[in-house]
């Protein structure tokens, strides 16, 4: 397979729950690095901002410029930006409101509601809150719309679950900036300054990193760790171009 740009995906692809970086990843990416591959990293995690996320990889041994990370708040305030939206309802971890920084906080008529992961911050009123200006008309905003995640406690749900409660209650449709979203995909390969075509995507969801790598015209590598599951890939409407156990294959692969 051959490729000139690599977006990984971070979450059960180079860190683990702990992040702490997977087993021979940490060498591999200094391979691809060494070899002239030109690399981004690829979040979908709404609870920490850019930077935080940076840090960790660099804690794990990984080289990350900070603008070498694309995360679902960023691509949702390039969008929001773009639309010319400035008034936002912002259903965000407290540290990631540092991403909306240029936005105005409004949570009474806001222009688009904005849907992070929350966790146990969830409940019936907050959801609720979230419910009312998008009846009225706001746009849905998803940072991301994974139905669960692999925590440290086992499988839990994700954003995608309480998206969705909101897109059936209100008749709306959310826009989503986060993977799958060709947007996200597209901002990242804008950055390297490849055609998609030339770009390979990695990771361990075949929902959103594999499905989300071919709406953007581009191949996906599915790796058997974090949460990779056999049946699920049994189902999957898109297929990876290849599966490996882990990072640490992907040098041979791309050779």
């Amino acid at each position: 397979m051959r490729a000139e740009g690599i977006l990984l995906d971070v979450d059960g692809t180079l860190l683990d729950v702990d992040d702490v970086a997977l087993p021979g990843v940490v060498d591999a990416v200094a391979s691809l690095v060494e070899r002239g591959y030109r690399l981004r990293y690829l979040t979908n995690t709404t609870r920490r901002p850019r930077a935080e996320v940076a840090r960790r990889l660099r804690d794990a041994g990984f080289p990350v410029a900070d603008d070498a990370l694309f995360t679902a708040p960023v691509a949702a305030a390039h969008w929001l930006a773009r639309q010319g939206i400035n008034r936002v309802a912002l259903f965000v971890a407290d540290e990631t409101l540092a991403d909306f920084a240029g936005f105005t906080r409004d949570d009474e008529s806001p222009e688009a509601v904005v849907i992070g992961d929350l966790g146990s911050g969830w409940d019936a009123e907050r959801l609720n809150a979230a419910f009312k200006p998008v009846l009225s008309g706001a746009r849905l905003v998803a940072l991301q719309k994974n139905r669960w995640w692999h925590s440290a406690l086992g499988p839990a749900l994700d954003a995608g679950a309480y998206v969705a409660a909101l897109e059936y209650a209100a008749g709306a449709e959310a826009k989503v900036l986060g993977k799958p979203s060709p947007d996200f995909f597209g901002l990242a390969a804008q950055s390297l300054n490849l055609d998609n075509q030339r770009i390979v995507v990695v990771g361990d969801d075949v929902d959103t990193d594999i499905a989300g790598a071919a709406a953007a015209g581009m191949r996906g590598v599915l790796v058997r760790t974090g949460k990779f599951r056999e049946d699920t890939l049994a189902r999957a409407k898109r297929r990876p171009d290849a599966v490996i156990d882990s990072v640490a294959a992907l040098p041979a692969l791309l050779e």
